[in-house]
């Protein structure tokens, strides 16, 4: 899989569209449009660290849900 798909494969999973993913990475939207539609090849290591935040505030948003279900 290029890393294209990938990251567009990435970006659906939070539902947001380009312009949403791309303001909440800090990401320049047409640069984010150049990656998806292959004019410009996206770093590896950048689409590593982006998947690496969600998964890391995926964690951090299961283990406060577990935290309220507890206090409950």
């Amino acid at each position: 899989m290029e890393l294209r798909d990938e990251l567009i494969k990435l970006r659906k999973s939070t539902g947001m569209n380009r312009k949403e993913f791309a303001a909440y990475f800090g990401i320049p939207y047409r640069t984010m449009q150049d990656w998806e539609l292959g004019n410009r090849k996206m770093p590896e290591y950048l689409l590593r660290l982006i998947a690496y935040k969600m998964h890391m505030e995926r964690l951090q948003k299961e283990g406060s849900e577990e935290v309220h279900e507890s206090e409950e």
